[in-house]
């Protein structure tokens, strides 16, 4: 997927006159840097190695199951959501017989990796094995071939790998959505407490701040916060290593980077590389040529390739949100009454398709990206 050269072992790059060379302490097993709006990949090592990915599974999760729920629904928690977790499992702190809305929930996921925040989803979603389902046609449907989940939260499992490529395709498919972007972008939340008896036998809820264990976006004390970061997933487990992928814009450009298991042990080696990596990026926008490309989901490819698809793809202008309905108006004025019922019969479908294409060839940039604080 995504080209030849993505398939071929070892560092794929293609400078220009100008580009800056790689850096040279890259440790890691597998990595990507990639265009986020036109899918160009700029430069990749071992880019479908298929290895654990540890929570950035989570991207794939999220990207499943987070269009299923209003983020005002409530659940309470019963002791079934929250069995089955591995030993060790990361977690946000949920308590059984509380009611979490999934707002909550997914603040979760994102900033404390919680695997209880993904289990008591997955439960509202039909349960583990269902949700494991969904996981894996969807990312059949993103064209991410090297991925095969075995637990929705990422944990180690036997089987369960993805790629470096994978993740990245994730990661883009996930940030077309506002909430996705807002979760993976978020610095601390206050969460939900445990509820208790007060001074007089109330019984009183307090909340607890929660931080993105994301240390590009909140900082450490041997990683700044990364100039244009906006999000969007880590993770680190015995099999897996650390792996992380993130997504950065700079002057314009949005970069995202993914990085695989650093062989360098040193605290905070997967957020160093990948800074450097998107330092490397954005220095050689524009003058290395494109060894690849993401590709689009298998929906939106088919639809591409219909007749009409391009030059409704045309009319689209970049995936911007009012596409439908100027491309709507322009079929009625065209056909005069019949134009809704041509649209409703076919041809909006066609429009609807080749819409989802171009937002997935041009990710529109959003808002989210130009708010992270500059140094």
């Amino acid at each position: 997927m995504g080209g030849t050269r993505l398939g071929q072992p070892g560092t794929q790059v293609d400078l220009g006159s100008g580009a800056p060379v790689i850096p040279k302490d890259i440790t890691a097993r597998s990595w990507i840097v990639a265009d986020a709006e036109s899918g160009e990949v700029l430069a990749a090592h071992n880019a479908h190695w298929r290895l654990p990915p540890a929570s950035t599974m989570k991207m794939l999760f999220a990207d499943t199951v987070l269009p299923k729920f209003p983020r005002s629904e409530k659940h309470k928690v019963v002791p079934a959501d929250l069995a089955g977790m591995g030993a060790g499992s990361s977690m946000v702190g949920i308590k059984e017989g509380e009611t979490y809305t999934v707002h909550d929930l997914w603040l979760g996921v994102f900033l404390r990796s919680g695997n209880d925040a993904v289990h008591v989803l997955s439960a509202m979603n039909g349960g583990v094995d269902n949700t494991v389902k969904e996981m894996n046609e969807h990312a059949e449907e993103l064209q991410a071939l090297d991925t095969n989940v075995v637990t929705p939260d990422g944990y180690d499992a036997p089987r369960q790998v993805s790629s470096a490529y994978d993740l990245t395709l994730f990661a883009r498919s996930g940030l077309q959505k506002k909430d996705f972007r807002e979760y993976c972008s978020t610095v601390r939340a206050k969460f939900p407490g445990e509820t208790k008896k007060g001074k007089k036998g109330k019984s009183v809820r307090e909340s607890f701040e929660i931080q993105n264990t994301n240390r590009l976006l909140s900082g450490d004390s041997d990683v700044p916060v990364y100039q244009g970061i906006a999000g969007v997933k880590n993770g680190n487990t015995t099999n897996a290593g650390a792996t992380f992928t993130g997504v950065a814009e700079r002057n314009g450009r949005v970069l995202l980077v993914t990085v695989m298991n650093p062989s360098k042990d040193e605290h905070n080696e997967v957020y160093k590389e990948t800074a450097k990596l998107f330092d490397w990026g954005f220095q050689a926008a524009g003058k290395a040529r494109a060894v690849g490309e993401l590709v689009p989901p298998k929906s939106a490819a088919q639809a591409s390739a219909q007749p009409g698809a391009n030059a409704s793809a045309g009319q689209a202008g970049g995936g911007d949100s009012s596409t439908v309905p100027r491309t709507k108006a322009a079929a009625e004025e065209s056909s005069g009454g019949m134009g809704i019922a041509f649209a409703i019969t076919g041809g909006l479908l066609v429009l609807l398709a080749a819409a989802a294409f171009l937002v997935n060839r041009r990710w529109p940039l959003p808002d989210l990206v130009r708010r992270r604080p500059r140094p």
